[in-house]
C-alpha cells in the first residue's frame, strides 16, 4: 500500500496601506463566489515560488515578487497551504481572468471577516495574524 500525496497549494498575501488583495472566485471554479486571497495548487516539479508566480499569472494577469512563507495551514480538505508574502508593481494594472476571476478588492481585515462568502482558511489566517501568529512587517 502507497501512501497518499497530500495535495499542497500557494495563497499570495499582498498588501498596500493596510488593505489585502482579495477575490472573488469565479462560477466555474472551486468554490464559486467565495472571496479569498489568491492562489492555487502546486504542480509536480514547482517549488512554492514558482507555483505562487505562475497561480497570480493565471488568475490576475501580473506578476509577483514572493518574499517569504509567513504562515503554513491544513484545509479540512487536507490541503497543505503555504501563505507567501509577496509584491506586486503598484502601477502593475491588474487583469482578471474571467474564467478564474470575478472581481478583485482590496480590503482591510474588519472588512474580510465580514464577507460571508470568506473561505474559512483565509478566517483562520487572519484570527492568526490578529493573535500575532504571523508577522507581516
Amino acid at each position: 500500500m502507497t501512501a497518499q500525496t497530500s495535495r499542497q497549494g500557494v495563497v499570495a498575501v499582498v498588501m498596500r496601506e493596510g488593505r489585502f488583495l482579495v477575490i472573488r472566485r469565479a462560477a466555474s471554479v472551486v468554490a464559486p463566489g467565495a472571496y479569498c486571497f489568491p492562489g492555487g495548487g502546486i504542480e509536480a516539479g514547482e517549488t512554492e515560488e514558482q507555483a505562487l508566480v505562475r497561480e497570480f499569472r493565471e488568475e490576475l494577469g501580473a506578476t509577483i515578487v514572493p518574499m517569504r512563507r509567513v504562515w503554513r495551514s491544513t484545509t479540512r480538505w487536507k490541503v497543505e497551504l503555504a501563505w507567501w508574502l509577496g509584491e506586486v508593481a503598484a502601477d502593475g494594472a491588474l487583469e482578471l481572468n474571467p474564467a478564474e476571476v470575478a472581481s478583485v478588492h482590496w480590503l482591510a481585515p474588519h472588512e474580510m471577516l465580514a464577507l460571508a462568502e470568506l473561505l474559512e482558511s483565509n478566517r483562520e489566517f487572519l484570527r492568526a495574524l490578529a493573535d500575532c501568529e504571523i508577522v507581516l512587517g
